[in-house]
């Protein structure tokens, strides 16, 4: 009958060990499972550390009322313990590290009678504490290498009328039995932990590699994954409006988080001389200087025609003349000042502006290597008059190939269960409610409440960024008011962004990511359609 119910235990607990996915609850679980096999007072269970020590994870002392580690709360005060000297030797200090280092069972009757091993830890910690140390089991946990995950230690066996006992040789089996359980369901749990780690730290290396591509967003694929859980985080404590009820378990939230890791990963198939398109006529060089140049010789051929004009006028005629070049040279002037100002994106430019590009370009033509050319080119002409920013609709269509590229390229990996959402989460920042977004032109129904939180995530970011070469960072103030307009124009979600003022989610980015100059007093009354 004994022996059934040690086995119908041992089922039992390895049920249990194969579905618990957290290491501190597998390694309280371990220890509890043994000390109900073994009937022991107390025990504790310890991890190894990359330096060869072992860490204390749990401790139970039932006569002590004691219960440390795990899912206690309470933090264990002892240090770790080396298993191997400074020297390299066995660690014959304490009994545990023994166990571990020589990697076998070590079975005490009676700590104050044993002398083979050095028991001055247990005996020095019963003069402390009052409590009588007597029967001590360790069994080391190895894995399928061999390699030590841990060291499970029993105290006191006790008989059915709670007297202190030795660890009876079937009582040793059975632990070891348990331990072998254990390793395996340790070991298994170490490797997804470990796997996990590696996805991780492998999203973040995709992240870092696009923001090192670009000096202007360095920083933009670490940032956006923060604000995306700062709202998310927001959004589940929030216990008013329509997303009252909204909440996402830890894995969810982890989902989440590196869809914002890789939400940019198709960038790395973008030419940087478009991503970093600082300029209108810049290309792998800004050649604003090439334009330049052209009005220079222009100026040149000006003075030449004039002077030629002069040499063969009347005293009248040349003052005339004089005051002709004079409006000329300050003409062309004003017209490359134009030029340049028009080359930097900063403004919208008005159909007026356009047209005057034109004008200027076909104004006239200038000799350069024999060759005659306008003083802008065709395409010169078309790059300048792009209305916003600094990228033609051929550039601009190449950067919004990065969320196709993004989306294919997410879409192609066997994501697990619990990441199946990851693809449509990165791939839809750029959607917005009405539609009119992209790649896919999805509305706000068709948006899951995460993936429309990236896209909010993503649009302060970009507004309050400080490396951006085209446009100056904004202050907070001024990025709300922006994202108000926003919401109004079914751009962004209005509950989320609602979130995102009344938890003062900016606040919270501001703290962490942004300049002193850029974080200003914000006044509700001032977002556009914000109601409170």
């Amino acid at each position: 009958m004994e022996v059934d119910k040690t086995l119908l235990e041992l089922v039992h607990v390895g049920i249990e060990l194969s579905t618990e996915t957290d290491t501190t609850k597998l390694l309280e679980k371990i220890l509890l499972a043994a000390k109900r096999l073994s009937n022991a007072d107390g025990g504790t269970i310890y991890g190894v550390t990359e330096d060869k020590k072992l860490k204390f994870d749990t401790l139970f002392n039932d006569s002590m009322e004691m219960y440390m580690g795990g899912s206690s709360g309470k933090p264990i005060p002892f240090p770790a313990i080396p298993i191997f000297t400074d020297e390299g030797q066995v660690n014959t200090s304490a009994l545990v590290a023994h166990s571990a280092a020589i990697q076998e069972v070590i079975n005490i009757e009676d700590v104050y009678a044993v002398t083979e091993y050095d028991l001055s830890g247990p005996r020095n910690m019963d003069s402390k504490t009052g409590y009588h140390t007597q029967s001590v089991l360790c069994i080391p946990m190895t894995n399928h290498e061999g390699d030590l995950n841990g060291v499970l230690q029993l105290i006191n066996a006790q008989d059915d009328d709670d007297k202190v006992m030795p660890f009876t040789p079937d009582v040793e089996k059975s632990i070891r039995a348990l331990a072998s359980l254990a390793a395996v369901a340790l070991t298994n749990r170490q490797l997804i932990d470990s796997m996990e780690n590696l996805f991780q730290s492998f999203t973040r290396l995709i992240a870092q590699a696009i923001d090192e591509k670009s000096p202007y967003t360095g920083g933009h694929c670490r940032r956006v994954p923060e604000l995306t859980m700062m709202i998310a985080d927001a959004v589940c404590r929030f216990e008013d409006g329509p997303l009252k009820d909204f909440d996402m378990t830890e894995e969810e939230k982890n989902e989440l988080s590196i869809a914002g890791w890789l939400h940019d990963c198709g960038k790395i198939a973008t030419p940087e001389y478009v991503m970093d398109k600082s300029k209108k006529l810049e290309c792998v060089f800004d050649r604003i200087e090439m334009v330049k140049t052209r009005f220079e010789v222009a100026k040149r051929d000006i003075e030449l025609e004039h002077l030629r004009k002069i040499a063969v006028a009347s005293e009248q005629e040349k003052a005339q003349m004089q005051s002709s070049l004079q409006q000329a040279l300050n003409q062309i002037s004003d017209d490359y000042l134009f030029v340049e100002k028009a080359n930097t994106g900063g403004e919208f430019m008005t159909p007026d502006d356009q047209q005057r590009i034109a004008d200027i370009g076909q104004s006239r033509s200038v000799i350069l290597n024999g060759e005659s050319v306008p003083l802008l080119s065709e395409e010169e002409i078309y790059n300048l008059q792009v209305a916003r920013g600094t990228l033609n609709t051929e550039e601009r269509q190449v950067i919004n190939r990065h969320m196709d590229i993004t989306i294919s390229m997410l879409e192609s990996l066997p994501f697990p269960k619990h990441l199946q959402k990851v693809p449509e989460y990165a791939g839809g920042h750029h959607e917005k409610m009405d539609g009119t977004g992209y790649p896919k032109g999805l509305t706000r129904d068709e948006m899951s409440i995460p993936a429309r939180m990236m896209a909010i995530a993503d649009i302060f970011e970009a507004l309050t960024a400080s490396d951006r070469p085209y446009k100056p960072a904004k202050k907070i103030s001024e990025c709300l008011k922006i994202m108000g307009f926003m919401c109004k124009d079914q751009h962004i979600d209005p509950d989320l962004f609602e979130i995102f003022v009344k938890e003062k989610v900016y606040q919270q980015y501001a703290d962490e990511f942004l300049a002193d100059d850029q974080v200003d007093q914000v006044n509700w009354d001032n977002i556009p359609g914000f109601v409170y």
